[in-house]
């Protein structure tokens, strides 16, 4: 929307279609009574209409949704939950709860509780027929309250005034409640607290009872099938000799490990005794004193040791007054190798003592060996009814773990039942109490949105007459001026445009459409319904110029935007090789082109742009080679045009003049052309070159003879 200075119609500026805001205002301005005498007299409405109607006022109770189960009440595998795990309550819980409050159940307790339905507000007929009432009942768009029951009646308005609204993000539920009498709302919603908490407690206490009457009947059945199952264990197990002993093995596998005991310590004996008799013998081969617990242990060895320690002591005294060959010493001696005599024998006596004690111990080894082998067969004969047997004992548990189960459930749900105890899941956290100001009407918010909405309705009113009333015009407006004008396409010389630019291709090439559609004249609509009408024939074609300077990209983007004016989806191929200038009107001027897809070097997606004033689609030739030839012999090109012409309906090729050398490679693409001519050049030579390079048909335009400009400049 723009705003200026023009002269226009209606507030239509005459620059076009554009709204003048300034004129609009002032017209606003001369009928501002059609505006403003209504919303008064609306404002006044309303206010009487708030001062009438009978005021609502509205109390508010909160509640929380909790767990508030007593620990000594929990039942026994819940009794050491955490807080967060056992009260964890879902949003759909909480809407459960809401609902509950929102019950009939609830609901006729309030109204006969708080005998609502003595009140004209909740019973309407007791304050005689609303007139309003009855015409809308007469008209089929409201109730005929005097044929719904009193209960109906008082249920309706209760539960039009009647809100609960769980809080989000939150376990807190609101009530709200509204009544012309604030004492009665307060009251109201106080006694649907207190109903729905005795609802509730009954629910729970009717529910414990149901359960300890089912769980009674259920354990009563338990009783005998679990008698059952523990004598077909014992009958099992006395027939099939499974008997148990301690630690509720079977004796068989308790002999079994009692005799591995065995064999262990009669193998740890042997391995003592003959580690203990080899060394004693080592060391009565070797000489040595013989230091050895066993030894030492005997009373007989430690006698002869301590006489012999007696005579060595006596020896020793009386060699140092007797000499060697003295009788006494000799006596001595003599008593002393006896002793030592003495001592070997019986430490070789010891010895066989203890290699009897090893042959002993394994004799033991191979007799506790075939009892154990004796004992494994058995156990395996076994294998079969010791299976049986613990089948029937899982059987017996699981009937056992059950009725333990059903009995602990029974002894808390009857001990609940005694003590009337049946925590409630909801606490108060805010009880309602009266309110001094009204819910209903909100008065200035009420006067204030109906005083502005017949402002806006008037001031549409107002606007949309001066728009469309066709006596309010103005005098005709005066010439005006064209911002830019498009030269040459059908033979100027010279011309400039607005800024003094010289007219050619590229400077042509942002002049808007509109424009270019103008300075086209009708040749160019005319050519592009033709080419509509022609079906496939029509939809590529090449515009050739017969020079450089006949303006073949300007006449190649006419024609583009008159076939999309036309419906069309068109793309504009720039295959001008040799003067491109097609990048000038396109969105992004930097973006790849077609012979970047030649190449590989670029995407299919990534070359197509749009003209900067048209619908059009448009290509650009991209960042050129040295070999033109090679570009256009691509077999990546082939298949860009085969794309191409799967998604537009027109493909147009900008296809520089007749003198280039790759203009008969074009016939593969473009097998239509379209010749623009210069007014210095003849079109004839041209015509017959293109036929002869393989073009089926031929049309001529007029062009311009302007010097074209690279897109450079």
């Amino acid at each position: 929307m723009r705003v200026g200075s023009d002269r226009s119609v209606n507030g239509v500026s005459s620059r076009g279609n554009d709204l003048d805001l300034r004129l609009l205002g002032l017209a606003l301005w001369r009928k501002k009574s059609r505006v403003l005498i209504p919303a008064a007299v609306v404002a006044g409405l309303a206010i009487v209409a708030v001062n009438i109607v009978t005021p609502r006022y509205e109390s508010e109770a909160r509640l929380l949704i909790e767990g508030r189960e007593n620990v000594f009440l929990r039942p026994g595998n819940d009794r050491n939950a955490t807080e967060d795990t056992r009260a964890a309550i879902d949003a759909e819980a909480i809407t459960s709860q809401a609902q509950v409050l929102q019950s009939r159940d609830i609901a006729l307790q309030v109204i006969k509780e708080l005998k609502l339905g003595e009140r004209p507000e909740f019973d309407p007929v007791r304050g005689g027929p609303s007139l309003v009432g009855t015409i809308l009942s007469l008209f089929g768009l409201g109730k005929d309250t005097m044929r719904l029951t009193p209960e109906e009646r008082v249920m309706t308005n209760y539960f039009q005034r009647l809100s609960v609204i769980p809080i989000e993000k939150s376990r807190v539920i609101q009530i709200k409640f509204q009544s012309s009498d604030p004492e009665l709302s307060a009251r109201a919603v106080n006694a649907i607290i207190d109903t729905y908490f005795v609802f509730q407690r009954t629910s729970k206490i009717e529910q414990n009872r149901n359960a300890s009457v089912w769980l009674e009947q259920e354990i009563e059945k338990l009783r005998p099938k679990v008698a059952e199952a523990e004598r077909n264990v014992e009958n099992f197990r006395a027939k099939a000799n499974l008997f148990v002993g301690t630690n509720n093995a079977g004796l068989t596998n308790q002999q079994l490990a009692d005799v591995t005991t065995q064999l262990a310590a009669a193998r740890s004996q042997k391995a003592d005794l003959d580690a203990r008799a080899r060394m004693i013998r080592n060391m009565l081969r070797s000489g040595r004193p013989i230091e050895s617990s066993d030894i030492t242990n005997s009373e007989l060895i430690r006698r002869l040791v301590e006489q012999r320690v007696t005579l060595r002591a006596q020896l020793a005294e009386q060699s140092s007054t007797l000499m060697d060959q003295h009788p006494r010493i000799k006596e001595l001696r003599a008593q002393i190798s006896a002793l030592d005599a003495q001592i070997r024998a019986e430490t070789v006596t010891l010895v066989e003592s203890i290699e009897n004690d090893a042959r002993i111990a394994a004799a033991r080894i191979e007799t506790t060996m075939a009892a154990a082998d004796q004992l494994k067969n058995q156990i395996a004969g076994l294998s079969t009814q010791d299976v049986q047997l613990r089948a029937l004992e899982r059987e017996a548990k699981a009937q056992r773990d059950l009725l333990e189960s059903y009995l602990g459930k029974y002894r808390e749900a009857t001990t609940r039942d005694s003590l009337g105890a049946a925590p409630s899941d909801v606490r108060v956290i805010s009880r309602a109490i009266a309110s001094n100001s009204p819910a209903f009407p909100k008065k200035l918010s009420m006067v204030a949105l109906a005083t502005l909405a017949t402002l806006f309705i008037g001031a549409t009113f107002v606007v949309t007459g001066e728009l469309l009333d066709p006596s309010g015009q103005r005098p005709a407006p005066g010439p005006r001026k064209t911002p830019m004008r498009v030269f040459g396409l059908f033979g100027r010389k010279g011309r400039k445009g607005a800024k003094g630019a010289p007219a050619g291709d590229v400077a042509d090439l942002k002049v808007p459409p509109t424009a270019a559609a103008k300075s086209a004249g009708l040749s160019v609509d005319t050519l592009a319904a033709a080419l509509r009408r022609a079906g496939d024939a029509g939809r590529r074609v090449a515009v050739i110029g017969t020079a450089r300077n006949a303006g073949t990209t300007t006449a190649a983007l006419a024609l583009a935007r008159a076939l999309a004016r036309q419906g069309a989806r068109v793309v504009l191929v720039d295959m001008a090789f040799s003067t491109p200038n097609l990048s000038v009107a396109s969105s992004d001027p930097s973006a790849p082109g077609i012979a970047d897809v030649a190449r590989g070097s670029a995407s299919f997606g990534s070359i197509v742009t749009r003209d900067r004033f048209s619908p059009v689609h448009v290509i650009a030739t991209g960042h050129l080679g040295g070999d033109h030839a090679a570009i256009l012999a691509s077999p990546r090109l082939a298949m860009t045009f085969d794309a191409l012409m799967h998604s537009y309906d027109h493909v147009l090729l900008d296809s520089g003049c007749v003198a280039d050398a790759t203009v008969g490679m074009l016939t593969r693409f473009a097998p239509r052309a379209v010749l623009v001519v210069g007014e210095a050049d003849t079109a004839d030579a041209a015509r017959e070159r293109l036929l002869g390079a393989g073009f089926i048909e031929v049309t001529v335009i007029p062009g311009r003879t302007d010097t074209d400009r690279p897109a450079a400049a």
